[in-house]
């Protein structure tokens, strides 16, 4: 078991440093166990931020979605009352109470749940954050810009985050949309979810992440700021956001061309 100051140990050691921005994205159960469990992870990482420092997380809930892969697998080879009822069953969504769904991680919860955190209003796409920056990061966050520049995402990248991925790959990395929104041609699609007011429609970009494992690699093998290190059972790296997110760019521009 990992105890909470070697964690912290191993996090400075890593690179993340007091006042830092940092979105984590965590597989808590690659990491092996911890002292605390998550509660253990985020005070290590609240350590090592030190009061200067905000911790973020992605807390999004595509269940209250009808237009999610979550609802559409939900609802596969359900009659048309059986469609009917499930959506009657989901709940509206409240920044202030609803979880983060167990698709982002163990860990995103826990910092949502923390003394002081605050969450943007998104209903599907929210993000939380814990420290000074806070306020900053989730004020803003409309509908029609769900990852986009507008977003806690793009407020990250404003902010110079570093990225720390405990145990997972660049598959995940979420800032990755901010490159593709980027290129020409973006397609704009109907999205629907229960809001706190109940059942809303909106229009925003068709985002998939289907190619970012491939874009990752890529990413890595030309980045300069990128630490990494062995923690617990997991591999783990640090990673500058806007360095990954503006060589994203770059090779997309140059695969398009």
């Amino acid at each position: 078991m990992i105890s909470v100051a070697a964690l912290t140990d191993a996090f400075t050691a890593m690179g993340v440093r007091p006042g830092t921005v940092l979105h984590v994205q965590a597989s808590l159960r690659a990491l092996g166990p911890v002292e605390g469990g998550a509660g253990g992870v985020v005070d290590a990482l609240s350590e090592a931020l030190g009061p200067d420092g905000t911790l973020v997380a992605f807390t999004a809930t595509p269940e209250n979605s009808s237009t999610s892969r979550i609802y559409q697998s939900a609802v596969a080879g359900l009659s048309a009352a059986e469609v009917a009822a499930h959506q009657a069953r989901m709940p509206r969504f409240d920044p202030a109470t609803t979880p983060a769904s167990p698709t982002v991680g163990a860990l995103s919860e826990e910092i949502r749940t923390r003394p002081g955190a605050l969450r943007s209003s998104h209903p599907q796409t929210s993000w939380v954050a814990l420290g000074p920056s806070a306020a900053e990061i989730t004020a803003h966050h409309p509908l029609t810009s769900h990852l986009g520049p507008d977003s806690p995402l793009g407020r990250l990248y404003d902010l110079d985050a570093r990225v720390l991925q405990l145990g997972v790959g660049m598959a995940r990395f979420t800032a990755f949309h901010l490159a593709d929104l980027r290129q020409p041609g973006v397609q704009v699609r109907e999205y629907r979810c229960v809001a706190p007011e109940g059942w809303i429609t909106f229009q925003a970009p068709d985002l998939d992440d289907v190619h970012f494992a491939d874009l990752g690699t890529r990413v890595l093998a030309a980045a300069t700021g990128v630490t990494t290190a062995r923690l617990g059972t997991a591999d783990c790296r640090l990673v500058p956001m806007r360095e990954a997110v503006d060589l994203a760019d770059r090779i997309l521009r140059r695969a398009r061309a």
